[in-house]
């Protein structure tokens, strides 16, 4: 796990920074990514930089140091992340006769001699592992940069003035000397949205993100010939392909014969994944995806795992007593950490700096606590995410199905009046009706019936489709494009609702293919990685090996959702190694009370990034709507902490731009 950066210069020669320094302060900008070691290459007959920050974690000697020269001498790479079969790999190579005289034992060295041996894209296509990575070919003139299947690592790319550069956060592209960053509206009107800014945009304009499970190749003449152009990206490995092939393909055996082959591949993908140089541990919840992780691991490990986890001393969202069970029960050597509310609060003015881009899915601040208690044991955790989307474990799976089967009964016109009328009614007097009809209710549905709910209800009645009612319940701004000024185009084209979903009737696979290519990368992935690295900590997910994923998608709804109980195949399997009494409990989030922390502690703080007079100067919203939110929130009136989460985490990030 490391940090990466560099450019390739397609200008006329800038006298006013080299290429060897400029890359060395783009990469030492990521020094929270690899402490360990630097180090640069350059080519300036080519304009080509390269910098990286490495976080030793395989062969720890100067061997493992990059940016990493082929033994050919024809490839450069800068390489973040791990290639976990990289022994099978080099055995590959070594039975082909096609092994170079190894110099060490890095996973970096095998990827250089796969890429010498058999070329770039059948080289990416053997690896199983999170990368991102930036290879310079010196015979071809190419760069090319390449990113893991399913998009655990991070890589930005762009323009800046006569360069093509590329790192691994946003930070390392503003330390460029001509950098000349503009905000892009439309980003903020999907981070209002969607909570994050997904792939390929950014938050800054001619700025992207690659997109999972692609190539990116340009070459010098290319650049040299039309500067500014943006090549495409090439799939190597399509999750729409892996699950229409699932659906067509499905598995053959019984379910008892799935258990079997699953606990196999996942298995394996834990082994895989615990070969480290450093001091390794696991994250644990004490929930399904985190236990059946470490169940593996304790039963392939010759000792005690080591096992972290943080408890709230507000009930509602504390699982600390239950992975402390798990762990007693599986003889790890755990670790908990009970945090306060006022560490909590002490981590909000670092969500800037350890985001670096505009982020607010609210659950970011305990997952940076657990990482930062996991390091100041071990250099590598393993996480248990990844399982909701992939084996149906979240809680809107069956209310959206609940919801669209109601509601796809009703003629549009129907609904969509319907919608208007309840949009257009006050919402004190939705609270009063629903308390009024409450009694008549199911007893299931009366519990979490609120005007809140029925509002939400209302957004989704219109809707024409079930991916588009889908998109519509996971989303909080539905209206961003009112609310952010200066709009090129519509919030939110091409994510939720307007990306090919698979082929099938089953809503159950349509919602989980719809959060595998967009909350998983866009949200859960960046949430994990930003939070580790900023305490130099590497997180590995073995539930999104792309064996187990691929796998998964063979598999019928039913083994993955019975009896309004998600992820049951992944469940049999955790059975058998942890008492089904230790488990079984209703799903809560990995959260934090922002809500009530809005109206108290962090009241003053909100306010002043929230203030009229300087939303208004900033020129980014429109202040009415936003203010009005405010207001129904702290009254108590309305319940709008994931909307407002969203307008202070760009307001954070923005005061923090302007202060570099």
């Amino acid at each position: 796990m490391c940090g990466f950066a560099g450019f390739l210069n397609c200008g006329q020669t800038d006298p006013t920074y080299s290429l060897p320094d400029t890359a060395r302060r783009m990469a030492d900008s990521l020094r929270h990514r690899g402490p360990d070691d630097s180090g640069v290459w350059t080519d300036q007959d080519a304009g080509i930089a390269l910098g990286h920050r490495r976080l030793a974690i395989l062969d720890l000697s100067p061997q493992g140091q990059q940016p990493m020269v082929s033994a050919c001498g024809r490839f450069v790479v800068a390489f973040n992340g791990e290639i976990y079969n990289y022994k099978d790999v080099q055995s590959e190579l070594e039975a082909a006769k096609l092994a170079p005289a190894w110099r060490g034992h890095s996973d970096t060295e095998v990827l250089l001699a796969a890429v010498s041996a058999w070329g770039l894209d059948m080289a990416v296509s053997r690896f199983s592992g999170m990368f991102a990575f930036v290879l310079w070919d010196r015979l071809e003139q190419t760069l090319a940069l390449a990113r893991d299947r399913i998009g655990e690592k991070p890589l930005y790319y762009g323009w800046i003035a006569g360069s093509f550069a590329f790192a691994s956060e946003l930070r390392a592209l503003r330390s460029h000397p001509r950098w000349r960053g503009e905000v892009d509206r439309d980003a903020v009107a999907l981070l209002l949205r969607f909570g994050c800014i997904p792939a390929p945009a950014s938050i800054h304009v001619g700025i992207r993100k690659l997109t999972p499970g692609s190539v990116l190749k340009l070459s010098r003449a290319q650049a040299m010939h039309r500067p500014g152009m943006l090549p495409e990206p090439r799939a190597y490995w399509s999750a729409y392909d892996v699950a229409a092939r699932g659906v067509r393909n499905p598995f053959q055996g019984n379910v008892s014969e799935a258990a079997a082959e699953l606990e196999l591949i996942l298995s394996r993908a834990v082994r895989e994944q615990m070969v480290a140089d450093v001091p390794l541990g696991a994250f644990l919840s004490g929930g399904v995806d985190s236990s059946a992780v470490v169940a593996l691991m304790q039963l392939q490990s010759t000792r005690s795992v080591k096992t972290f986890s943080i408890g709230f001393h507000e009930s509602t969202f504390n699982e600390a007593p239950f992975a402390k069970a798990v762990a007693e029960h599986l003889g790890t050597d755990h670790t908990e950490l009970y945090v306060t509310p006022e560490h909590a609060l002490s981590v909000i003015p670092r969500l800037p700096e350890i985001y670096d881009e505009p982020f607010s899915d609210a659950s970011q601040i305990p997952t940076f606590l657990v990482a930062e208690l996991a390091r100041s044991e071990v250099t590598v955790s393993l996480t248990g995410d990844g399982g909701d989307e992939v084996f149906g474990g979240y809680n809107r799976y069956f209310l959206g199905r609940r919801v669209w089967d109601a509601i796809s009964r009703v003629p549009l016109p129907v609904r969509t009046q319907l919608s208007g009328l309840i949009r257009r009614v006050p919402a004190r007097f939705l609270e009063r009706a629903m308390s009024l009809i409450g009694p008549l209710l199911p007893r299931d549905v009366a519990k979490t019936a609120s005007a809140d709910k029925l509002l939400k209800l209302a957004e989704i009645l219109d809707a024409q489709s079930a991916s588009e009612m889908y998109g519509r319940l996971v989303s909080h701004w539905r209206d961003a494009q009112s609310i952010v000024l200066g709009l090129a185009r519509r919030a939110g084209q091409g994510w939720l609702g307007t990306r090919d979903n698979v082929d099938t009737p089953d809503l159950f696979m349509q919602m989980m293919f719809a959060d595998l290519v967009t909350y998983l990368p866009d949200d859960i992935l960046v949430k994990v990685d930003r939070a580790a690295m900023s305490v130099s900590l590497e997180s590995r997910i073995p539930l999104l090996d792309h064996r187990v994923v691929e796998f998964a998608w063979t598999l019928p709804s039913e083994w993955k959702i019975r009896r309004r109980e998600g992820k049951w195949l992944l469940r049999q399997i955790l059975y058998k190694h942890v008492p089904k009494s230790l488990i079984e409990r209703p799903k809560t989030g990995f959260g934090v009370p922002i809500g009530a922390w809005l109206r108290g502690p962090l009241r003053c703080w909100a306010e002043e990034l929230l203030g009229e007079s300087r939303l208004e100067a900033e020129g980014f919203f429109d202040s009415a709507p936003i203010r009005k939110k405010w207001d129904e929130h702290l009254s108590g009136r309305r319940n709008w902490e994931y909307y407002l989460w969203d307008v202070l985490m760009f307001q954070a990030w923005l005061e923090r731009q302007s202060r570099l």
